[in-house]
């Protein structure tokens, strides 16, 4: 009941004139910078969260409009992986390999229009997720000390490198470099500088905007003005414009499951959208066994990718929420903007802030209802957006950045490193390093080394403080199993290649 009373509370809140107009106008700009390929929900939320500060909006309002944004994304992520195959966004690539065949046999519409609905679904049972267990969890993390929470940070970087399973190296190694550029400035407990190079810009250490817009928004205009100055052509929105009653039934229980399985996804920390649409993908693929027409335009796989990555997205703000810990690269960005509101997330924010927390939630479902509506009837100015020139593209989200960047601090240093670590950035995204990683190592830097020397400091020096707990203990096994997991992964490979070979000798 309390829990009721609490969300009836953020009703009030997210139902305000000024939260509604920000959560429809953040609905509209996500699914813009979703359908964009390449830009995807972290660009789009790095890029309003310098203006949500600028134009001086309260917290709750502020986070209203980015989750606006973020859902948004997810949900255009699926307009250009359909008529374009070529995903919006990481989350949306499994759609492509389903939705552009449904597009190219002329089911345009029954796509788009079905995996909005798949979206819808997704976001809304992850929703009602969210509502459930985020309070529990909250009393729960309570009893996190800060070796628990040392230990946690190393799990979530573990993940990352155990879920994704091509590039395990790759990612851990984007994550100590998001981790080694968290060290510049000032120590905060010996007041020693470190890595500033003589420079007092850096004294206070690299600003979180700066390195988001630099890596993420710098760098994929880089990848921009290297491809094609027009835009690309995509496939007519023929046909049916909606799905029918046998289709929705086809695809209901792939919904379902895809929607719970992709929230417990998300709920993991680092582990993200990407991989709950892929191992959902896979898992009805298994199901569907020889009768599914996977990879040929089967609508249970136009469904079950985007179910997961929409239920993945709401499923990572728990972590968020109620532990401090980013479930993904685009919360990382949203524990950024909560910390420019000097607001700390953690176990205490349901208690000190509990407009912000459940404004958040009831915003959920509002811009879920919101992008439903807005996604089917406007399919076809969306899918006219495709079209748009990247040498109109550039201009534009150059100057939105720069703005944004010199925004926070009004100095031109700051622009400079936005543009140095952009280079970076897109140095880093040639040699295929993901660069959410980054992002991830680097909001977790600053918590992981405070929490440690926290730790150290209650148990005089003592390490055995870092296992000493039930709770560590357990979360050690799970950094090992992932650790282990792409081994276990690239073992069970090997076998498999070596009984195919065995079969084709016999």
């Amino acid at each position: 009941m309390e829990t009721l009373h609490f969300l009836m509370q953020g009703f009030d809140v997210a139902t305000r004139p000024t939260n509604l107009l920000v959560a429809l106008f953040g609905a509209f700009v996500g699914t813009i910078v979703g359908l964009l390929p390449g830009l995807g929900p972290i660009n789009g939320v790095a890029l309003l969260l310098p203006l949500a500060f600028a134009l001086g909006l309260p917290p709750e309002t502020a986070l209203i409009l980015l989750a606006a944004v973020y859902l948004g994304c997810e949900y255009g992520g699926r307009i250009s992986a359909i008529l374009l195959n070529v995903p919006g966004d990481a989350a949306a690539v499994m759609t492509t390999l389903d939705g552009y065949p449904l597009a190219r046999q002329g089911k345009a519409g029954i796509a788009l229009s079905l995996s909005a609905v798949s979206s819808f679904t997704g976001s809304m049972i992850a929703t009602c997720g969210v509502v459930l267990f985020a309070p529990i969890l909250a009393k729960w993390a309570v009893a996190f000390g800060p070796a628990e929470y040392f230990v946690l940070m190393i799990f979530a970087i573990a993940c990352l490198g155990g879920m994704v399973g091509d590039k395990p190296v790759k990612t851990l190694l984007s994550a100590l470099i998001g981790l080694s550029l968290a060290t510049v400035g000032v120590d905060s407990t010996t007041g020693v500088y470190r890595f500033t190079f003589d420079s007092v810009s850096l004294s206070d250490g690299i600003q979180f905007v700066i390195v988001v817009i630099g890596f993420f928004s710098v760098s994929e205009i880089l990848l921009m003005l290297e491809n094609t100055h027009n835009g690309q052509k995509a496939v007519k929105a023929s046909g049916r414009v909606l799905f029918n009653f046998k289709e929705y039934c086809f695809t209901f229980w792939t919904m379902i499951r895809s929607s719970v399985a992709g929230f417990v996804i998300g709920v993991l920390p680092g582990a993200g959208a990407t991989i709950a649409s892929a191992m959902t993908y896979m898992t009805e693929k298994r199901l569907a066994g020889d009768s599914g027409k996977f990879g040929e335009g089967d609508l249970r796989g136009l469904a079950a990718p985007e179910s997961a990555n929409n239920a993945s997205a709401c499923g990572s703000l728990i972590p968020m929420l109620t532990l401090g810990v980013p479930g993904s690269g685009t919360t990382a960005v949203m524990i950024g903007a909560l910390t420019l509101y000097n607001i700390t997330p953690g176990p205490l924010l349901f208690e000190q802030q509990p407009d912000v927390v459940w404004g958040l939630i009831a915003s959920l479902f509002i811009g879920n209802v919101i992008l439903l509506v807005m996604n089917i009837p406007l399919v076809g100015l969306f899918s006219r957006m495709l079209s748009v020139p990247n040498w109109v593209l550039v201009p534009a989200i150059t100057v939105i950045s720069m703005v944004g960047v010199y925004a926070v601090h009004s100095t031109t240093f700051d622009l400079v490193l936005m543009i140095g670590l952009g280079v970076f950035g897109y140095i880093l995204r040639k040699l295929d390093f993901p660069l959410s990683a980054v992002i991830l190592g680097f909001v977790l830097g600053e918590m992981m080394e405070d929490n440690l020397r926290r730790a150290l400091s209650i148990s005089a020096g003592e390490l055995s403080i870092l296992w000493g707990s039930p709770i560590t203990l357990v979360l050690w096994a799970l950094v090992v199993l992932m650790l282990a997991l792409p081994g276990i992964r690239w073992m069970r490979r090997r076998k498999q290649i070596k009984a195919g070979a065995d079969a084709t000798a016999a």
